[in-house]
């Protein structure tokens, strides 16, 4: 079971008492409104949650509004930074010099999502919380396909047509590499699917890898076909 206090230490700097309380508000705001939504959510909850003060939400957010906004930049801050280095979101992309850097390209994108989508607990809270945005927009989503999916979707094409000569934003191309970020997301939205039909206790970097490698795997026969196509003609 995936609890605030799992997700606050590994790896990350360490936090002042305020950056401590505004990182458990944050995560719990993305656990409860991904459960019961945003108006089935109370900040009593929250704060409980965090094991803060029902008075630190507004004084570091403005309210329950503001807490979602910030569960926006929260998802924007941390996928920026798993896929930017791949991708180099930050700065000016260079693109890959030759077809087979791009293919490269493409394939750490899916193994570095895949590993984190599947076995990171965060991700878990993060997909529940983009499906109710997806299924009821406010201006969380607007924020994230502004600040991320936009701005990754549009590098992927590029990346797309460098590594197949399939113009960046023709529909073909545009719908592929959903199909593509499609295939990872799934293994987090059906884990428990997964779970049960693979007969895994859980899903842990073990068996993470193995998804990144069916998933890989698959984005290499739709890459050669794609090429075998253009060669046919």
């Amino acid at each position: 079971m995936t609890t605030i206090e799992n997700l606050l230490n590994p790896g990350r700097k360490r936090l002042t008492s305020a950056e401590h309380t505004r990182l458990a508000l944050v995560l719990a705001s993305l656990k409860l409104f991904g459960e019961k939504g945003f108006e089935g959510t109370t900040t009593r909850e929250i704060a409980a949650a965090a094991k803060a003060n029902i008075g630190s939400i507004s004084y570091h957010f403005g309210g329950k509004d503001g807490l979602r906004v910030a569960c926006a930049d929260h998802i924007i801050a941390l996928i920026s930074q798993i896929a930017g280095p791949v991708l180099d979101l930050d700065g000016e992309a260079i693109e890959p010099a030759t077809p087979q850097e791009a293919r490269a390209t493409l394939m750490r994108v899916v193994e570095t999502m895949t590993e984190f989508v599947a076995a990171q607990p965060e991700a878990g809270l993060i997909v529940n919380f983009l499906l109710r945005e997806l299924t009821n927009p406010t201006v969380a989503l607007d924020r994230i396909y502004e600040g991320l999916f936009e701005p990754m979707h549009k590098r992927l094409c590029r990346v797309w047509e460098a590594a197949t000569g399939e113009p960046a934003e023709s529909e073909t191309t545009r719908l592929t590499v959903f199909t593509m970020i499609g295939q990872v997301v799934y293994f987090r939205i059906g884990a428990e699917a997964v779970r049960r039909r693979m007969g895994w206790a859980e899903i842990t970097r073990r068996e993470a890898s193995m998804l990144s490698s069916v998933a890989t795997d698959n984005l290499h026969a739709i890459l050669d076909r794609h090429l075998s196509g253009k060669e046919k003609k």
